[in-house]
């Protein structure tokens, strides 16, 4: 599976964009995928993920209810919709999936629990 991150850039405080994330080789729908993201001179750190198509999603505090996972199954392409953008937001972001079904939920956070990851795209929030 290869996964293709795309949509960064830069962007005002309280500004939006929308991350893109399209997978080739196996479909998404079965397995978790998730977003992280690591701030410069951080760990990378959980943003969202949902443990299969029409499942819960789950967010880090620091982005409920500003942030928004969602799917595409005919395009095999995952979003994250990011509004109300902080300069504490800035930084690159991935996109994961698991590769596998039956991801519990204590592991859906962990990175881990991730097999293949994009390579990253950079969200800077500046004015």
């Amino acid at each position: 599976v290869q996964l293709q991150a795309s949509g960064g850039g830069l962007v005002q405080p309280g500004g939006s964009l929308r991350l893109s994330c399209v997978a080739s080789g196996d479909t998404l729908d079965h397995y978790a995928i998730a977003w992280f993201r690591q701030a410069p001179g951080k760990e990378r750190e959980f943003v969202s993920a949902t443990r299969r198509r029409g499942g819960h999603i789950y967010y880090a505090d620091a982005v409920k209810g500003r942030f928004t996972m969602s799917r595409d199954s005919a395009k095999n392409t995952m979003y994250l919709q990011m509004d109300s953008l902080k300069p504490e937001d800035t930084a690159v972001y991935y996109c994961a999936s698991s590769g596998v079904t039956g991801i519990i939920l204590s592991a859906i956070r962990v990175e881990d629990s991730y097999t293949y990851w994009g390579q990253g795209t950079l969200v800077t929030v500046s004015s």
